[in-house]
C-alpha cells in the first residue's frame, strides 16, 4: 500500500504560511504603519504570477497560498491599526503617524478612506483584466 503525503505536506505548509503572516502583519504595522499594505499587494501579485509559471503542482499550490495570504494581509494591516487604537497592541512611538494621531482631522480621514477604496477598486479591476487576458 502506497501513501500519498501531498495532502499532509500542503496542509502543514499552509498552516505555517498563514501562521507566518500573523507576526508579519503586526511587525509591518508597528514599524511601517498601514502604508505597508502595498508591500503585501506586490508580494501577492508576484506569488500569483509565480504560481502560474511553476510546473510542480505542490509548489504551485503553496505559492498560491502565499499569494492569497498576502492579499488577505492587506485588510489585516488596517484591522491591526484598529487593534492598536483600542490598546490591544502597542503603538510605535517613533512614527509620526502615531504622534499626530490625536491631532487628526476626521474629514481628512474619511476622504483618505474614499481614496483607498478607489485605489483598491482600480487595482482589483486591473488584476482581473490581467487574469482574463492570461486565461481567455
Amino acid at each position: 500500500m502506497e501513501f500519498n503525503f501531498f495532502g499532509l505536506i500542503i496542509g502543514v505548509a499552509t498552516f505555517l504560511i498563514i501562521g507566518l503572516f500573523h507576526p508579519l502583519v503586526i511587525k509591518a504595522e508597528y514599524y511601517l504603519g498601514v502604508g505597508s499594505w502595498w508591500l503585501f499587494l506586490v508580494a501577492g501579485i508576484v506569488g500569483c504570477v509565480a504560481t502560474l509559471l511553476v510546473a510542480d503542482t505542490v509548489i504551485s499550490i503553496l505559492l498560491g497560498v502565499f499569494a492569497f495570504s498576502s492579499f488577505w494581509s492587506i485588510g489585516e494591516i488596517f484591522e491591526q491599526r484598529k487593534r492598536v487604537e483600542k490598546g490591544w497592541f502597542p503603538a510605535n512611538p517613533k512614527r509620526k503617524e502615531v504622534k499626530n494621531y490625536l491631532n487628526r482631522d476626521t474629514a481628512d480621514e474619511s476622504n483618505s478612506m474614499v481614496h483607498r477604496l478607489y485605489l483598491c477598486s482600480f487595482l482589483w479591476d486591473y488584476f482581473t483584466k490581467i487574469l482574463r487576458f492570461l486565461f481567455m
